[in-house]
């Protein structure tokens, strides 16, 4: 009949997954009293979700060892793929900041604005969000990864922020991609350097901002690090600041030199802009799990950005299946272990003792071990042995001696 454990209907729980997993769990059983007259404590709505997201969890993990184990040839993926990632923070109950990792992957296809201009834009997207460590997540991203087809997409084009650690997941999966410091961020660190010299928000900050900008889309870097050079230092408010900020700048570009060359990209019809990552992190995890006064504890992070990633992607109708039938799988096994613990299997009879020796048999086997071993002569060159018989003492020791 496919029922769950407690009172609620797969149906029931399926509304009351769908709802929590957007909303706040006491908004979600107020919802769910409402339309499917079903009440619903707000703890019980809490526990049954973060128990399906944890089956989620552990049906992904489960999938990423069968690929590593049977290593099965990967779909084609598309001409051309985006695979962008980027953290967001998240309050936990113990009081510390968990960073939520995020990777967004979808297909890049050109349109037509209204202006008739050519625009790039991510289609088919789908995420897959982790509080974990960076080289778990990479290991567990595999199953995301496959999937979509990343490692036989033709091209992929990761545009990101600066963060190293981005760096090492695109080096594990596709060493050759396409990798594009988001131009916002790249504007940033020169506004920090500009605003150190001029000002911040001052008319002169803005009209450099605005020259380098326009340069930096059509011209490359060389023109821009040239006019950084050039910042005049000398009217700055706090001289040794800004010339702390513009070598740090400039430091920071000279590393990415291969991530801002923003004509080569927009001419190849790459997209500059790592929007489809950040309104990821805003759309999977600031949406659901950044609300205010929201304390998340560790262990319940990632049951809920699993789901949270389902519902954004669109999947729910094939995730929800496997959650389903990985929950009836853990509700047999715990019926089974009940009873077993209330039936315990019979002790095993005790092993019968062994049989009492044959001493009849003992001594025939002695006696023939005898009549097989001679014994040694008694009588040699004529006169008897020591051991002879006749050399016995026919007189026992006194008790005294």
């Amino acid at each position: 009949m496919g029922l769950l454990s407690g009172s609620l209907s797969p149906r029931v729980w399926e509304g009351l997954l769908r709802l929590a997993s957007k909303l706040p769990f006491a908004q979600a059983v107020d919802e769910l009293g409402f339309f499917w007259r079903v009440a619903v404590s707000e703890e019980t709505g809490r526990r049954l979700t973060e128990r399906a997201g944890t089956a989620y969890v552990a049906i992904q993990a489960e999938e990423g060892a069968r690929i590593r184990r049977e290593l099965p040839e990967p779909p084609q993926g598309p001409a051309v793929q985006q695979l962008s990632l980027d953290g967001v923070l998240v309050h936990a109950t113990d009081g510390e900041w968990v960073e939520i990792k995020t990777a967004a992957i979808g297909e890049l296809e050109q349109r037509r604005g209204r202006d008739g201009a050519l625009d790039v834009h991510a289609t088919k997207l789908s995420y897959f969000s982790r509080a974990l460590p960076v080289e778990q997540f990479t290991q567990d991203l595999l199953v995301e990864v496959e999937r979509r087809g990343t490692q036989t997409a033709t091209a992929v084009v990761s545009v990101n922020d600066g963060a190293l650690w981005i760096q090492g997941v695109l080096d594990h999966y596709r060493r050759d991609a396409v990798r594009i410091l988001d131009f916002a961020h790249a504007t940033e660190h020169l506004a920090e350097a500009a605003s150190a010299v001029y000002g911040r928000d001052s008319p002169a900050m803005h009209a450099w901002m605005d020259e380098q900008t326009t340069t930096y889309k059509h011209q490359g870097s060389t023109p821009v690090l040239a006019a950084l050079r050039r910042l005049p230092l000398t009217q700055a408010a706090d001289r040794t600041a800004a010339a702390t900020i513009q070598e740090q700048t400039l430091g920071y570009f000279l590393a990415r030199l291969d991530q801002v060359q923003y004509p080569r990209f927009v001419a190849a019809g790459y997209p500059i802009g790592s929007g489809a990552v950040e309104s990821a992190g805003k759309l999977v995890i600031q949406a659901r799990l950044k609300g205010s006064g929201m304390r998340w504890s560790r262990a319940n992070l990632n049951p809920m950005a699993a789901l949270r990633t389902i519902v954004c992607s669109g999947r729910w109708a094939e995730a929800w299946p496997q959650i389903r039938q990985h929950l009836r799988a853990q509700e047999a096994q715990r019926r089974h272990t009940a009873w077993r613990r209330r039936h315990p299997p019979p002790a095993a009879p005790p092993a019968p003792a062994p049989p009492p020796p044959d001493l009849a048999l003992l001594r025939s086997a002695a006696n023939r071990l005898r009549a097989g071993r001679p014994h040694p002569p008694r009588i040699k060159d004529g006169r008897p042995t020591a051991d002879h018989p006749w050399r016995r003492s026919l007189h026992r020791p006194s008790q005294a001696s």
